[in-house]
């Protein structure tokens, strides 16, 4: 296979179509040879329909559905195991992420690239609260990340065979791709666009509560920075409680009165306890990542898979 096309849909029976439209003629420019794998959480609608009817007149589309919802990063992962191509894409079905692109990337591929990574130069349709959580997130997640994730970016990339298998064979159940890209390194490359609208519907998760969830997995599955602030933190106001000690106890022996009563005691219980609880959140999210790849649970269940050839599935 010289190219596969990722695609993870929940709830996308209206952008499938157009998608369709624009991505195929697209694709038959750059080869004959090609599949397209919807990865599909088990959604309401017709997703799965517009899906099985379009692989009835096109079989180089195809169908991953899985047996409950797993989220997007998961279904992403699983499209990558069954992809079979040279090159693989990973795109969003709502066309904010421009399907002609290919074209360039596949250009920078045969150039030797392993990796070409599509980065954001402008943003439409997202409110200005979306675009500042981006921004920062991204800035904090390269300051003291243990990898370099380029800022604006998604999961819309190109990456060769090898790097494919190399993320595929990573251990981490998060799913965070492009920190997993990241992580296998390879030569890598951007090229920018601007993104629009999407074509039709509203995404299907919470903007600002999605992107915070997606900038944590970038922080703490791929640097122990937050550990090591809460212990210097806690450093920090041990001594400065030394010192406020000594200060106290020099102004009692010299007569001098101290400034301490209600306000002030409550005052510092509560910065404690704020930072008591922020410490133990800390910790809590590094737990509770570790909990989630002792248990091994695989990272989805397959229900059906329309389209792939069942001596490979077998194998797989």
């Amino acid at each position: 296979m010289e190219l596969s096309v990722v695609v993870p849909v929940y709830k996308e029976e209206k952008n499938i179509p157009e998608f369709l439209r624009r991505i195929l003629p697209i694709i038959e420019k750059i080869t004959r040879d090609y599949e397209i794998i919807f990865a599909m959480d088990p959604s309401p609608d017709r997703t799965e329909a517009v899906v099985v009817e379009s692989h009835r007149t096109n079989p180089r589309i195809k169908l991953l559905k899985f047996s409950r919802r797993v989220g997007q990063p998961k279904a992403t992962l699983a499209g990558l195991e069954f992809s079979t191509g040279k090159a693989v894409v990973v795109i969003d079905v709502d066309l904010q992420d421009p399907p002609e692109l290919i074209i360039e990337m596949m250009q920078k591929f045969r150039e030797g690239y392993d990796v070409v990574y599509a980065q954001r130069r402008s943003r439409e349709g997202e409110t200005l609260i979306k675009r500042f959580v981006s921004w920062a997130g991204y800035k904090l997640i390269n300051r003291i990340a243990e990898v370099n994730i380029p800022p604006n970016t998604g999961d819309f990339r190109l990456m060769s065979r090898r790097v494919v298998v190399e993320v595929v064979s990573l251990k981490e159940t998060h799913g965070f791709l492009r920190g997993m890209v990241a992580v296998v390194g390879f030569k890598q490359t951007s090229i920018l666009f601007d993104r629009t609208a999407r074509f039709a519907g509203q995404g299907n998760y919470n903007r600002f509560l999605g992107s915070l969830r997606i900038g944590m997995n970038g922080v703490v599955c791929f640097s122990n920075y937050l550990l090591s602030l809460s212990s210097m933190m806690g450093f920090v106001i041990a001594l400065i409680s030394f010192l406020l000690g000594v200060v106290y106890i020099g102004m009692k022996l010299a007569g001098w009165p101290f400034p301490m009563g209600n306000p002030t005691i409550v005052i510092l219980i509560l910065f404690m306890g704020g930072v008591q609880l922020l410490s133990v959140g800390i910790l809590g999210e590094y737990i509770g990542r570790i909990y989630d790849e002792v248990k091994g649970r695989p990272r989805y269940i397959l229900d059906e898979a329309i389209g792939f050839d069942r001596r490979a599935r077998e194998e797989d």
